[in-house]
């Protein structure tokens, strides 16, 4: 409840509800005999918090006018849902990039193209600053173009892969970058056996991921207490996508930095959405496109002073 004892004792029970009259019917109907359990969910108000979805047991007891009120929370179909909808967001977003992309580079070739006879035609140097200009741009698109194709376009290499060989590349990459005011931190599960995958694709994936992180540590960096942690388990028994599986890879990058805002918290994963002045939007969006080859799932769990990125990705 995220509430005192004192403040919450004598207070009326349906009010902490969302829809306080579900209950008061379902006591209504427990007081009079209707039903000797009721099951229902309901969303929970809490202060300073979201609402918590809950399961609600509305049954009697053994003792005359008794009722007893059972809440489950529901984190389970919470995240479920949560998973479902980002599988779906990702299949849309690859649609959508791979349809833009294509849409963008058929002109832009033409336009680009006419730029170089038309500079060709011309005998003022200042008139070819101006050609010069549009075929910069356009190359500067063709670029932008190229990245939204590569998933699509470079073909999935499966190879027998060691994460842990994967968080060293980029481990190294990022404080080739960084080297000053940043601490990796690893905390591995060496027992993670070789699973079968595409290396370069999981190395681009974990390195956006990273990058960002790193980016966002900026300030952290300046004052020396910075931090990443990569950590990597194995999960029994887990269910995403719908499917439930046996083992899983669970890797987490961790960071201590001011966290997503939270205005963009829920379209993280769009293309050419950022957070950073300057970013091009296409880092984490591209990394869940390499996740999802390997039939897995990027999950952020964000708040100030620890951003998490969880990747999922199951194994046979």
């Amino acid at each position: 409840m995220g509430m005192s004892r004192r403040s919450i004792e004598g207070a009326q029970f349906p009010d902490c509800f969302s829809e306080p009259q579900v209950l008061r019917n379902a006591l209504d109907g427990a007081r009079s005999n209707e039903f000797a359990a009721l099951r229902y969910d309901a969303q929970l108000k809490r202060q300073h918090h979201d609402p918590l979805p809950v399961h609600v047991i509305v049954a009697q007891t053994e003792r005359p006018g008794e009722i007893i009120i059972e809440l489950l929370p529901l984190e389970a179909q919470t995240r479920q849902e949560r998973e479902e909808r980002l599988i779906d967001q990702a299949q849309a977003n690859k649609e959508l990039i791979r349809n833009l992309a294509h849409e963008i580079k058929n002109p832009l070739g033409g336009i680009r193209g006419a730029a170089q006879l038309l500079e060709m035609e011309m005998d003022s140097k200042e008139l070819t600053e101006y050609t010069q200009v549009i075929i910069h741009e356009a190359d500067r698109l063709q670029t932008l173009v190229d990245r939204l194709l590569a998933p699509h376009r470079r073909p999935h290499v499966v190879g027998d892969v060691n994460i842990h060989e994967v968080f060293e590349r980029v481990r190294s990459l990022i404080l080739a970058e960084f080297p000053r005011g940043l601490r990796v931190v690893r905390d591995y599960d060496t027992s993670i056996p070789e699973f079968r995958g595409d290396r370069e694709q999981l190395i681009q994936a974990v390195l956006n991921i990273t990058h960002n992180a790193a980016q966002a540590l900026s300030d952290r960096m300046a004052e020396g207490d910075a931090q990443i942690i990569f950590l990597t388990r194995i999960a029994r028994q887990v269910t995403f996508g719908k499917q439930r599986y046996r083992l899983a890879l669970e890797l987490h990058v961790i960071d201590n930095g001011p966290g997503v805002p939270d205005s963009i918290k829920d379209r993280i994963f769009f293309p050419l959405i950022s957070g950073r002045e300057g970013g091009s939007g296409l880092g984490l969006t591209l990394a869940q496109t390499f996740v999802q080859q390997h039939h897995g799932l990027i999950e952020c769990d964000s708040v100030p002073g620890r951003t998490d990125f969880k990747i999922l990705i199951p194994l046979p």
